[in-house]
């Protein structure tokens, strides 16, 4: 079983390429949601988390039971938390998805309702961690994807490189 995380910033296609993943009939799920994520008290001094003296982490013990069960084939999961690196050994593959900070931000402008990034304080946080936070997550990936291209395209890139592991 090939475990596969897929990361980046807000904006760069996580849950777009998971849905993809999903229509094309394999297992995956998006970690930033309610059923893998929470709220919990951000560090103090910390102005770049999502919520207002909160951070939005993942529930470890869900993610470990998680990536724990056998799959007959890969598992992709998606997300970017501030404590995701102790759940990293646990990945056989971490694929970054990126795209040029002009086309974040348009992408994060035209989502409706509440959906992170839409307010223009939130885009201005998300813009400096891309300077900050991007570099890292490149550090710990095993390739990159450009997501300029239609969402199909980088699921057929992501799938492509799954296959020569």
């Amino acid at each position: 079983m090939k475990r596969v995380l897929i990361t980046g910033m807000s904006g760069t296609g996580k849950t777009s390429v998971i849905r993809e993943l999903l229509a094309r009939g394999n297992q995956a799920h998006d970690l930033d949601t309610a059923e893998w994520s929470h709220w919990v008290a951000a560090a103090p001094g910390d102005d770049l988390t999502p919520g207002q003296g909160e951070d939005w982490v993942w529930q470890l013990d869900k993610v470990e039971a998680l990536l724990s069960r056998p799959t007959p084939g890969p598992l992709f999961v998606s997300g970017c938390a501030e404590n995701m690196p102790g759940v990293l050994h646990l990945f056989d593959a971490v694929v970054l998805l990126s795209a040029p900070l002009p086309t974040i931000l348009a992408r994060l402008a035209a989502r409706t309702g509440s959906g992170y990034g839409h307010t223009e304080e939130e885009r201005r946080k998300v813009a400096e961690l891309i300077g900050t936070i991007e570099p890292l997550l490149r550090q710990s990936a095993d390739f990159e994807i450009d997501t300029r291209q239609p969402v199909q395209a980088t699921v057929d890139a992501l799938l492509r490189f799954i296959e020569l592991r």
